[in-house]
């Protein structure tokens, strides 16, 4: 058994560390200054132009077909260039992507909403979620109602992840209460921002923000049904299936430049005459933090392993999110607890990481939702103990 990485992997993850280190890691003093100002972040054109010069490098479109200009990469290698990206705090990511259920689109589609959303010119947001279904997504109540060659959707969204910047949503609606949404009741609709929805701001704790999305009789052609009608569900569950290594691969690279932070802070600052790391209770913060680290990490990388193995990676990359999502937690803890008073103030991203990665613990797919599907999974024998190797 290998543990190791191919030498092309290798080469992969490199380039994306030196990347990052070179070109995203510079800017983070700013953003953190901006901050403290109270000011936005950086702004869309200075992430546009950093996703530009990767693309010098030929990082675009980590997951994108080559057929579309991208790297269509291995989920394995995906897992480790997002672990690079969580090395910084900065709000990275490389350029060319479209949500994967887009590549469901038609021609016509293609070329209004797919390729425009590739190469940056236009974005999306993904919608399912509502005031009353948040896991229980097959409980949604937003409607489309057939009105000749058209759809007319009310109802509202909420807690939508770039609701605010978006072009136009991917929108899952029932459009067959009868039979519910999980039954084949649910139909995914794209929808310009021009067709008549708004979308609300929602503050939270993190930087940054979701939106609500509100629809009043917005009327939408039928061209414009992403997949077939019906198959709104099963296209959800494609989407938030991803996500469930990609967001604990984000959180190693949280949780490693932290606990580098953490092991620079033990062996330089003093109190009471000696360095902290020699103290018994900063030694087993870190130590416990290292193993819970590592063990997230061959999580992650067995769940996109079971990806590119062709293997059905629900089990797997529900432990992973689990695992991934609380590891980091309890690290940014941690290194807090060893930074001290330090820790807590804005001159540190300690602070931002602790308010950021507890959203890791509810968005797409909460904790509970994760350990649900994993005891369901063995107690109705889906799948058996040791995975594949059971």
């Amino acid at each position: 058994m290998d543990f190791g990485l191919s030498d092309e992997e290798r080469a992969i993850r490199d380039t994306a560390r030196d990347f990052i280190t070179r070109e995203v890691m510079p800017l983070e003093q700013e953003l953190l200054r901006r901050e403290r100002a109270h000011q936005p972040g950086l702004e869309r054109s200075e992430l546009r132009e950093l996703q530009l010069k990767a693309r010098k490098f030929g990082f675009w479109g980590l997951a994108t077909p080559a057929e579309y200009g991208g790297m269509d990469l291995p989920a394995v290698v995906q897992s480790l260039i997002w672990t690079e990206i969580g090395r910084s705090f900065v709000p990275f990511r490389f350029g060319g992507e479209a949500d994967n259920i887009l590549f469901h689109a038609t021609e016509e589609q293609r070329q209004e909403f797919l390729l425009p959303t590739i190469e940056g010119e236009r974005n999306s947001c993904f919608a399912i979620t509502e005031p009353g279904a948040g896991s229980d997504a097959a409980n949604i109540r937003f409607r489309a109602r057939r009105d000749g060659d058209d759809w007319i959707l009310n109802g509202e969204k909420t807690f939508i992840t770039g609701g605010n910047e978006a072009d136009f949503a991917i929108v899952i609606a029932v459009t067959d209460p009868e039979r519910g949404a999980r039954d084949g009741g649910a139909t995914a609709f794209l929808v310009d921002r021009a067709m008549g929805w708004r979308s609300e701001f929602i503050p939270t704790m993190g930087e940054g923000g979701p939106a609500s999305l509100f629809f009043d009789d917005v009327r939408v052609p039928n061209r414009n049904i992403l997949g077939e009608v019906g198959q709104g569900f099963t296209l959800a569950m494609q989407w938030i299936g991803k996500g469930r290594y990609t967001i604990p691969s984000h959180a190693v690279g949280i949780a490693e430049r932290a606990l580098r932070m953490a092991i620079d802070h033990a062996n330089t600052r003093e109190t009471f005459g000696a360095r902290i790391g020699t103290n018994q209770a900063i030694q087993w913060m870190i130590a416990d933090s290292e193993t819970e680290l590592e063990a997230a990490r061959w999580l992650i990388l067995r769940a996109a392993w079971t990806v590119d193995a062709g293997l059905d990676p629900r089990h797997a990359s529900s432990m992973a999110k689990l695992y991934g999502a609380g590891m980091v937690n309890r690290v940014v803890d941690r290194v807090m607890q060893i930074h001290g008073g330090m820790g807590y103030t804005r001159e540190l991203p300690i602070e931002r990481w602790y308010r950021q990665v507890r959203l890791y613990r509810i968005f797409e797919g909460t904790d509970e939702m994760q350990r649900l599907i994993i005891s369901r999974d063995l107690l109705r024998g889906y799948t058996k103990l040791g995975g594949h190797l059971g």
